[in-house]
């Protein structure tokens, strides 16, 4: 499945998230590039749009690679194999630098989360590669005591899919074929990097209550 851009991938999600659309439900966005399609999926269900700021911890030797994710409010997500391997002072280190970047972002952005207690929270991003920032914004939000949690991405590998559905409610993805292409960018025909401008733009327009 190929998606011209973000808003044609959160049109489409949109509709596969059709039934929560009178739900009491609030669409949580991953940013950056989760932002835009969650901002149609929030538009097409007419429902509240947040935020939740996870950060990717990237190895040492390939930021690109993703070996742990944080919170803003420190939840703590790691690829367990990959990290036992690091050395702890880096890694905490490395910890205190994300979480100090998604509080960066949250001031940045504007605006208290929405709290999840007794909503159907539905987390979307731009597609779904390693899981550990979802997992990461799952659990985030569990603490919040929501009525359900949904994750909801256009891409995913059909085995990060499986290893969500045994932290979220349900699990929303529109293409986890095999073999996965490796970058979620590959799925998209322009996918170019969503600025922090970009954002606060979205998350500044009106919004369902």
């Amino acid at each position: 499945m190929r998606f011209s851009d973000r808003r044609d991938a959160g049109v489409r999600l949109a509709k596969a998230l059709a039934r929560y659309d009178s739900e009491d439900a609030v669409v949580y966005a991953l940013p950056r590039g989760g932002v835009v399609v969650a901002d149609e999926v929030a538009a097409q269900l007419e429902l509240p749009l947040s935020l939740i700021i996870p950060r990717k911890i990237g190895h040492p030797e390939n930021e690109e690679y993703a070996v742990c994710a944080v919170t803003e409010d420190g939840e703590l997500v790691c690829n367990e194999e990959e990290s036992s391997r690091l050395d702890p002072k880096w890694l905490s280190a490395a910890r205190r630098r994300a979480q100090a970047e998604a509080r960066r972002r949250r001031a940045a952005y504007g605006g208290a989360r929405i709290p999840a207690t007794g909503k159907i929270a539905i987390l979307v991003d731009d597609g779904v590669a390693t899981g550990l920032t979802m997992r990461a914004a799952i659990r985030a939000l569990r603490r919040e005591l929501p009525n359900e949690v949904i994750v909801a991405a256009p891409v995913a590998p059909h085995e990060v899919v499986e290893y969500l559905k045994a932290e979220a409610d349900d699990v929303v993805v529109l293409d986890d074929s095999e073999p996965f292409l490796g970058a979620v960018g590959a799925y998209y025909d322009s996918f170019p990097q969503v600025s922090d401008g970009e954002v606060v733009e979205i998350m500044h327009r009106p919004h369902s209550e």
